[in-house]
Protein backbone atom coordinates (compact mmCIF):
# COMPACT_ATOMS: atom_id res chain seq x y z
CA UNK A 1 0.00 0.00 0.00
CA UNK A 2 1.50 3.34 -1.04
CA UNK A 3 -0.12 5.92 1.23
CA UNK A 4 2.65 8.50 0.79
CA UNK A 5 3.90 8.15 4.37
CA UNK A 6 7.61 7.60 5.02
CA UNK A 7 7.36 5.19 7.94
CA UNK A 8 11.15 5.26 8.38
CA UNK A 9 11.05 8.88 9.57
CA UNK A 10 10.85 9.44 13.35
CA UNK A 11 7.53 9.13 15.18
CA UNK A 12 6.75 11.04 18.38
CA UNK A 13 4.41 11.03 21.35
CA UNK A 14 3.87 13.70 23.98
CA UNK A 15 2.52 13.10 27.46
CA UNK A 16 2.65 14.62 30.94
CA UNK A 17 3.35 11.06 32.19
CA UNK A 18 6.65 9.20 32.51
CA UNK A 19 6.33 6.28 30.08
CA UNK A 20 8.39 3.41 28.70
CA UNK A 21 5.75 2.00 26.36
CA UNK A 22 3.05 3.58 24.23
CA UNK A 23 -0.16 1.57 24.62
CA UNK A 24 -2.25 0.23 21.77
CA UNK A 25 -4.80 2.86 20.69
CA UNK A 26 -2.61 5.82 21.69
CA UNK A 27 -1.89 8.76 19.42
CA UNK A 28 1.43 9.54 17.78
CA UNK A 29 2.71 11.79 15.02
CA UNK A 30 5.70 12.47 12.82
CA UNK A 31 5.35 16.20 13.64
CA UNK A 32 7.68 16.63 16.61
CA UNK A 33 6.29 20.02 17.71
CA UNK A 34 2.74 18.67 17.68
CA UNK A 35 3.78 15.86 20.03
CA UNK A 36 5.51 18.43 22.24
CA UNK A 37 2.29 20.48 22.38
CA UNK A 38 0.26 17.36 23.21
CA UNK A 39 2.61 16.72 26.14
CA UNK A 40 0.90 19.66 27.86
CA UNK A 41 -2.55 17.97 27.62
CA UNK A 42 -4.27 20.96 26.00
CA UNK A 43 -8.06 20.93 25.69
CA UNK A 44 -7.68 23.12 22.58
CA UNK A 45 -4.97 23.04 19.89
CA UNK A 46 -5.06 25.57 17.06
CA UNK A 47 -3.03 25.10 13.88
CA UNK A 48 -2.88 28.14 11.60
CA UNK A 49 -2.74 27.95 7.82
CA UNK A 50 1.04 28.38 8.07
CA UNK A 51 1.19 25.45 10.56
CA UNK A 52 1.85 27.60 13.63
CA UNK A 53 0.75 25.80 16.79
CA UNK A 54 -1.10 27.40 19.68
CA UNK A 55 -2.82 25.70 22.60
CA UNK A 56 -4.16 26.12 26.13
CA UNK A 57 -2.33 23.26 27.85
CA UNK A 58 -0.65 24.16 31.13
CA UNK A 59 1.06 20.97 32.34
CA UNK A 60 4.76 20.31 31.98
CA UNK A 61 5.32 17.18 29.98
CA UNK A 62 7.62 14.75 28.25
CA UNK A 63 8.48 14.36 24.58
CA UNK A 64 9.15 10.82 23.38
CA UNK A 65 10.41 9.24 20.18
CA UNK A 66 9.15 5.81 19.20
CA UNK A 67 12.18 3.58 19.85
CA UNK A 68 11.50 0.85 17.31
CA UNK A 69 10.58 0.60 13.63
CA UNK A 70 7.01 1.54 12.72
CA UNK A 71 5.34 -0.14 9.74
CA UNK A 72 2.09 0.64 7.92
CA UNK A 73 0.23 -2.07 9.83
CA UNK A 74 1.29 -0.61 13.18
CA UNK A 75 -0.67 2.63 12.83
CA UNK A 76 -3.72 4.14 11.16
CA UNK A 77 -4.73 7.76 10.59
CA UNK A 78 -6.84 8.96 13.51
CA UNK A 79 -10.44 8.51 12.29
CA UNK A 80 -11.83 11.52 14.19
CA UNK A 81 -8.98 13.99 13.94
CA UNK A 82 -9.67 17.66 13.27
CA UNK A 83 -6.13 18.09 11.96
CA UNK A 84 -4.71 17.75 8.47
CA UNK A 85 -4.33 14.26 7.04
CA UNK A 86 -1.18 12.60 8.31
CA UNK A 87 -0.84 14.71 11.45
CA UNK A 88 -2.38 12.34 14.00
CA UNK A 89 -2.20 8.54 14.08
CA UNK A 90 -3.43 5.72 16.34
CA UNK A 91 -1.28 2.74 17.28
CA UNK A 92 -2.32 -0.87 16.65
CA UNK A 93 0.25 -2.32 19.04
CA UNK A 94 2.40 -1.33 21.98
CA UNK A 95 5.56 0.55 21.00
CA UNK A 96 8.69 1.19 23.04
CA UNK A 97 9.46 4.83 23.79
CA UNK A 98 12.69 6.79 24.25
CA UNK A 99 12.48 9.97 26.30
CA UNK A 100 13.81 12.95 24.34
CA UNK A 101 13.29 15.38 27.18
CA UNK A 102 10.95 17.26 29.46
CA UNK A 103 8.83 20.07 28.04
CA UNK A 104 7.49 23.35 29.33
CA UNK A 105 4.75 25.53 27.89
CA UNK A 106 6.12 28.14 25.51
CA UNK A 107 4.45 31.49 26.26
CA UNK A 108 4.27 32.45 22.56
CA UNK A 109 2.13 29.36 21.88
CA UNK A 110 -0.35 29.87 24.70
CA UNK A 111 -3.89 30.78 23.60
CA UNK A 112 -5.39 33.81 25.33
CA UNK A 113 -8.97 33.78 26.59
CA UNK A 114 -9.87 35.98 23.60
CA UNK A 115 -8.27 33.47 21.20
CA UNK A 116 -10.24 30.63 22.78
CA UNK A 117 -13.53 32.53 22.50
CA UNK A 118 -12.80 33.26 18.82
CA UNK A 119 -12.08 29.58 18.18
CA UNK A 120 -15.32 28.58 19.91
CA UNK A 121 -17.31 31.09 17.86
CA UNK A 122 -15.68 29.82 14.65
CA UNK A 123 -16.40 26.17 15.57
CA UNK A 124 -20.02 27.00 16.43
CA UNK A 125 -20.53 28.78 13.09
CA UNK A 126 -19.21 25.71 11.22
CA UNK A 127 -21.54 23.30 13.03
CA UNK A 128 -24.73 25.15 12.07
Amino acid sequence: MDDGVDYSKPWYHGSPLKLDVLRTGSTMTQWRDLARVFSHKPPIVSISDDRRLQHNGTQPGCLYEIAEPVAAGDVEPHPRTTMSPGDEWLTHRELRLRLIGETTVRPEEFLSDEDIEAIKRWAASRSQ
